[in-house]
């Protein structure tokens, strides 16, 4: 039977309060990657959230798990993101990898005793996925030698295993795409510098390089020819996780405006009961439950033919409408908005890495208006009235 979501979102809603808000500025300082919370996380339940029950996962639909970010979001937008992509990992590993490599890691992932990241955009193409140089060829012992580079590896150096998407031969095109699972002490797999990021010190990204990395058949995810499906899937599921912990991360800019305008006087009244700005906050507050209803109806289309254009919309309207939000609650506390204690300079900053990664908001443009184009070819041509477009 399948963990209670209820029960599960409590967890993630204690995890917030206890662990995030309250170290996330400290993790920042230190900039590491807080490896006691992701363990706490994972007592929790949450490291494994679609995983089934028989491989110690929460056994979740994604429709169900994919609420638990809108939680920690809450908290911290990077934060949550890098759980939701170690839960993509976990899921994909317990639903495709070979038995030998599910006997090796799927336990260790969905307990969190090892961490698990996602590696495709590499240095010279972003959204292009088809654009990849990584290649990986079979040896005569089955096994596989992968050559090439990665860039924006989310934890790179701190988590334990990469699925990397590679091609496996120099044909143009996708049909040769794979996903191989690359463990971190692979000989050869090596990370580049840090980026040096703002508000999210503790997540470490960096570029990824494999030079003659040597790796079991046992490990290949996705063969070749179904490495790019596998690939956009994960994208969809990691574009719809971020609209949802985009509206935590609303959720907390709001709360944090109304807890300041509620006190605040000016102009000889409260700042709340000023129009201004309530309309202003109240935008805000439509915003934010359209974007929870958005994000929840493309978290249940996952895995239908509708699921790639309703993950476009979320990622394309949320992350924007949570830039707004940070970016309004910051007006409404004026000067103060840009006292870091607050935090909103944080949370704006968070806001704009969410609207890139993934996945810009003009990639979910492009996929929006290519599905208006196909539904536009099955309309009838409207009759130009008499009179017009007549010489």
């Amino acid at each position: 039977m399948s963990a209670n979501i209820d029960d599960i979102l409590s967890a993630a809603r204690q995890h917030t309060n206890e662990v995030i808000t309250p170290n996330v500025d400290a993790w920042n300082k230190a900039g590491i990657w807080p490896r006691d919370a992701s363990d706490k996380a994972a007592a929790l339940g949450l490291t494994g959230l679609y995983a089934p029950e028989e491989w110690g996962g929460q056994g979740l639909s994604l429709g169900d798990g994919i609420q638990v970010y809108e939680e920690l979001g809450k908290g911290d937008g990077a934060y949550a993101f890098t759980l939701s992509m170690h839960n993509i990992c976990t899921f994909a590993t317990c639903g495709y990898g070979t038995d030998a490599f599910k006997a090796e890691w799927a336990r260790d992932l969905t307990s969190g005793r090892k961490l698990a990241n996602f590696a495709l955009t590499e240095p010279q193409s972003g959204s292009d996925a088809v654009n990849m140089y990584s290649r990986a060829v079979i040896n005569g012992d089955g096994t596989w030698t992968i050559n090439g580079a990665k860039a924006w590896v989310s934890l790179a150096g701190e988590a334990d295993v990469y699925l990397t998407v590679v091609k496996t031969s120099d044909k143009p095109g996708h049909q040769d795409m794979a996903m191989i699972a690359i463990p971190k002490d692979t000989p050869g797999l090596s990370f580049g510098p840090r980026y040096q990021t703002p508000s999210y010190d503790f997540l470490p990204l960096a570029e990824m390089y494999m030079k003659d990395v040597t790796v079991s058949e046992d490990n290949i995810i996705l063969p070749p020819g179904q490495g790019l499906q596998g690939a956009l899937m994960a994208i969809d599921i990691a574009r719809v996780s971020i609209a949802s912990g985009c509206c935590g991360l609303m959720q907390t800019a709001l709360d944090t405006a109304l807890s300041y305008a509620k006190n605040r006087k000016m102009f000889g009244a409260k700042n709340l009961d000023l129009d201004g700005i309530q309309w202003m906050l109240g935008d805000v507050a439509t915003e934010l439950e359209a974007s929870k209803h958005l994000y929840r109806a493309a978290a249940n289309a996952l895995g239908t033919p509708e699921g790639p254009l309703m993950a476009a919309h979320a990622k394309r309207f949320v992350p924007d409408a949570a830039v707004n939000a940070a970016n309004t609650c910051t007006q409404v506390l004026g000067g103060m908005g840009l006292l870091k204690p607050y935090g909103l300079d944080r949370l704006s900053r968070l806001a704009q890495m969410l609207r890139i990664v993934d996945g810009t908001t003009e990639v979910s443009r492009v996929v929006i208006g290519r599905a208006l184009q196909k539904r536009a070819r099955t309309l009838p041509d409207l009759p130009v009235p008499k009179g017009y477009g007549e010489e």
